[in-house]
């Protein structure tokens, strides 16, 4: 029970001293004899909040930076016209900030023996599950001086899922992935390790293509042509160790390193290749194999969704033998992880023998812009200081890539926005090598 704003206001003008209790609250209240009978009918009158039903429908998922809609349905089996005002408590992550005391709070009306919908909208801020908390429904009198008020579980969980901004950059990829594949009118002529056709030959072709045998058949000179392989492994390995927890702008490294992770993941599915995650720091945090092109993004996007960064070393150890069980076979193995010096060199470099020994390597690492702001800064001491401890910052990073590169390691080493499609571009030049 709760006396509302209005009740308290006409109470102020009365004499006649009356108690009221609700829970956690006993105090006096001078009323007068007519409003102390207006507000005992008005409290009769207001429908009762515990035997309302509530269901719910709606998204289940939605991209971060989307909206979510959540429909409550609120069915009234009293006799009584329900007048309610209703709040949808959802955790505070859900909405942008200063928009939840709107977002969640609704009025409705219905009618005896009816259901009226509310509708909710979300809007998150952060990766993950959100589940919804208690409604809340204040119930009112015809006069609105009384209330009954009382809460209901009606459980929901809406997953949010990264936001895969670079996928902007999938058609131009694509484009390029068609000229390498012969598909379009400018033909690559490049290296290449599967035979596609023979076509006559034209000045300024490799006489390396020149199928001779063709040639004696015909009166032409024949070359052979050359396509990018297909059906190739890609795994995409994941980083959710301490370092990835840093923070690069707005948001933590392995939120950059997913989002490179989906393009080259939606560019390979579309060359033919069969692409696998696995997320690891200390253990395996997330696993998707064998799913089919049509199926591996969908997948990939619901898995990273609800990856966090754990603030404890990565075993690089265990992290090579994960990696050696999921992809028995030769395949490109894509690492997205740090370039700090001490986790390559103490973690990494040790093992590393292990995987390029089988597979093809390429390490991509999100790069702080703010490093590159800092080294351009002139003019007084501070900035001269913060030029000079971030030219070390760089040379370090630098001398960590060209370690790797002397192991076999293809680098790719750019700050968020260039990150994937870096990367992307980083595939499409080891597939036109025929290094796959």
């Amino acid at each position: 029970m709760a006396l509302t704003g209005r009740a308290a206001l006409l109470a102020a003008l009365g004499s006649l001293p009356v108690g009221i209790w609700e829970p956690g609250w006993t105090g006096i209240l001078a009323v007068n004899a007519p409003l102390a009978v207006a507000c005992a009918c008005d409290f009769a009158l207001a429908a009762p909040v515990r035997r309302l039903g509530l269901t719910r429908s709606g998204d289940t998922s939605v991209r971060l930076g989307d909206t979510a809609d959540v429909t409550l349905t609120v069915t009234n089996p009293s006799r009584r016209p329900l007048r309610a005002r209703l709040r949808d408590a959802w955790p505070p992550s859900s909405w942008q900030p200063g928009t939840e005391m709107t977002a969640s709070r609704h009025r409705l009306t219905v009618p005896p023996g009816e259901r009226r919908r509310v509708t909710t909208r979300l809007r998150p801020t952060r990766r993950g599950d959100r589940q919804a908390d208690r409604v809340t429904i204040r119930s009112y009198g015809p006069l609105s001086l009384f209330a009954r008020q009382g809460t209901h579980n009606a459980p929901w969980t809406v997953r949010v899922l990264p936001p895969f901004t670079s996928r902007k950059h999938l058609p131009s990829k694509l484009a390029r992935l068609r000229e390498l594949d012969g598909r379009t009118s400018v033909l690559t002529r490049g290296e290449g390790t599967e035979f596609d056709s023979l076509r006559e030959y034209v000045p300024g072709d490799d006489t390396r293509s020149i199928d001779w045998r063709a040639t004696a058949r015909q009166t032409t000179v024949a070359v052979r042509t050359w396509r990018p392989e297909r059906d190739r492994h890609i795994l995409l390995v994941l980083d959710t160790g301490r370092t990835s927890a840093g923070r690069v702008g707005d948001a933590p490294r392995l939120d950059a390193s997913m989002d490179a992770a989906l393009l080259l993941a939606a560019l390979a599915s579309r060359a033919g290749d069969r692409v696998d995650l696995l997320a690891y720091d200390r253990k395996v945090r997330a696993l998707v194999q064998g799913r089919t092109a049509g199926d591996v993004l969908p997948a990939l996007v619901n898995a990273m969704a609800t990856l966090e960064p754990e603030l404890v070393e990565t075993d690089a150890r265990g992290l090579t033998a994960t990696a050696l069980r999921t992809s028995p076979r030769r395949s490109l193995i894509v690492l997205l992880t740090t370039l700090d010096a001490a986790p390559i060199e103490e973690g990494l470099l040790p093992v590393l023998a292990q995987l390029t020994q089988r597979h093809t390597v390429l390490l991509a690492s999100v790069a702080d812009p703010h490093i590159t702001d800092m080294a351009k800064a002139s003019g007084d001491v501070d900035a001269v200081y913060e030029a000079a401890a971030a030219a070390q910052a760089q040379s370090e990073r630098h001398r960590t890539a060209e370690q790797l590169r002397r192991h076999g390691v293809t680098v790719v080493d750019a700050t968020p926005d260039d990150l994937a499609p870096a990367l992307a571009d980083a595939y499409l030049a080891l597939k036109a090598a025929g290094r796959l």
